[in-house]
Parts: C-alpha cells; sequence; structure tokens
C-alpha cells in the first residue's frame, strides 16, 4: 500500500482484537526508506446527532464511560458495526435507540478523526431537526443506566468554558450546530 510523500505502510501485526477496537503494530516506510513501527487501533467508525427541539434546545445524555470512571455529558451517538450502513443510517438508529427520536431531517455538520495519533476513527456528526417520539431500544448496561438531558444550545459555549462538557464529538457538534441555527453554515 502506497501512502504520501514518500511514505507507505507495509503490513500489520494484530496486538488485540476487542470487543469494539482492535490493535496493531503497523510498519510503514519513511521517505528515506527506514522502515518505523507505530502501535495502531483500528476502529469501525461513529456517528452522533445533536438533537434540536423546536424550542431550541438539545438533548444529550449523561452516560457512564469506564475509560474515564464517570459519568459523561453527550450527544446521542453509537459506533458503525453494521457493515454497509450509511453513516446517516446510523445517526438515525442510534437517535431512535438512545433518546426515543426520530428526525424528519438529519443535516451533515462535519466528519472528522478522533485522535489521528493512533487511531483511525472516523466520526460523522449531524444535526437532528423535525423530532418526533418514539420506543428507546438501549444497547448494554451503560445506556441502561444512561439519563437525558434538555440543554439551551445558546448555552453550549459557558458549559464548555465551565468544563460541564468535555467530551470533543460533543463539543464540534454542538458548537457547528449553534453556527447552522445563526446562520453561519
Amino acid at each position: 500500500m502506497s501512502g504520501e510523500g514518500g511514505f507507505s505502510h507495509l503490513r500489520d501485526e494484530l496486538l488485540v482484537d476487542g470487543h469494539v477496537i482492535s490493535v496493531y503494530r503497523s510498519t510503514c516506510r519513511g521517505p528515506d526508506g527506514a522502515e518505523f513501527t507505530r502501535e495502531v487501533v483500528r476502529h469501525p467508525g461513529a456517528v452522533s446527532v445533536v438533537p434540536l427541539l423546536d424550542d431550541g434546545d438539545v438533548v444529550l445524555v449523561r452516560q457512564y464511560r469506564a475509560a474515564l470512571d464517570r459519568f459523561v455529558l453527550e450527544i446521542p451517538a453509537g459506533k458503525r458495526d453494521v457493515v454497509g450502513e450509511p453513516p446517516v443510517e446510523t445517526a438515525r438508529r442510534e437517535l431512535a435507540e438512545e433518546v426515543g427520536l426520530v428526525a424528519s431531517q438529519l443535516v451533515p455538520l462535519a466528519v472528522f478523526h478522533n485522535s489521528i495519533g493512533f487511531s483511525d476513527e472516523e466520526s460523522h456528526v449531524f444535526l437532528g431537526t423535525g423530532l418526533e417520539r418514539t420506543d428507546r431500544d438501549l444497547q448494554g448496561i451503560e445506556e441502561e443506566h444512561m439519563t437525558e438531558h434538555r440543554v439551551a444550545l445558546r448555552s453550549v459555549p459557558a458549559m464548555i468554558a465551565a468544563g460541564e462538557i468535555t467530551d470533543a464529538k460533543t463539543m464540534i457538534g454542538l458548537l457547528l450546530a449553534l453556527r447552522h441555527v445563526e446562520g453561519g453554515e
């Protein structure tokens, strides 16, 4: 496999085959011909949705995150674990599962890479509008214990500054949604 700027990926050695991620030792070649290795986390990708209610509030979830050993305030999200499913369909499914909402419109806000120094995870974030209630389908123990919170979208910058919102996908999604609503598309 050939890369950009004279770099090329040579091979991967599987180190960990986990539930959500796999960890590989990747061997690459630099422009000068020297080989080097890096540990790389392979992830199926993720989606997230900013559910915007007609009154200007957004729906967030407060969910336990084992990596931090605490609850975190986030926009609804999930991994792209259905092979071949387009990101917008994964977003529809996750929105219904986590907060019991169906969006008549899902507007793509951004595609970003969470931690490019060690992971290939690609995340798609959408703005969901025209929301209607549906049944929830909580998946796993963390979701069974998460709570739903309504927050005024205009209060998001202050919440970020105060450290109440620390999750990157949530910051990206909420700030882009605020910009979208304020006409700065």
